[in-house]
């Protein structure tokens, strides 16, 4: 199954909500985001707010896109934006401007996997 690894910014000052919120995410969310093809999805939360995801997916693009269109997820990412910070936003006053955390990710190039080169290295 194919990996995807993102990276997104989240606020310094509300670091600790952040993570709060993520202690009990609502249950109809993660029954949506299962129904909808992400597997084995995690998050990983730096002490500068750096938030790098892992998911699993068949595809990734109709994986967002079905999320997309779920209510709860549009509840989910407008409760979320104010937690994160946007390289593009014209000042700190205007970082959430218009912009769900789910759609504002920088999807990162996989170059590296153990598993992969191993199963690679024993047919050679």
């Amino acid at each position: 199954m194919p990996r995807y690894c993102f990276t997104l910014q989240v606020r310094p000052d509300l670091i600790d909500e952040y993570v709060e919120r993520h202690r009990a995410v609502w249950p109809e969310m993660l029954a949506a985001l299962a129904e909808t093809g992400w597997r084995n999805y995690s998050l990983f939360l730096r002490e500068d707010g750096l938030l790098v995801g892992y998911v699993e997916s068949d595809d990734l693009a109709a994986a967002r896109a079905a999320m997309g269109r779920t209510e709860v997820n549009t509840r989910w990412q407008a409760e979320m934006a104010a937690y994160f910070t946007w390289p593009d936003a014209a000042d700190a006053a205007d970082d959430t401007a218009g912009q769900a955390p789910d759609e504002g990710f920088v999807v990162l190039r996989e170059v590296f996997n153990l598993d992969d080169q191993l199963a690679e290295s024993t047919r050679s």
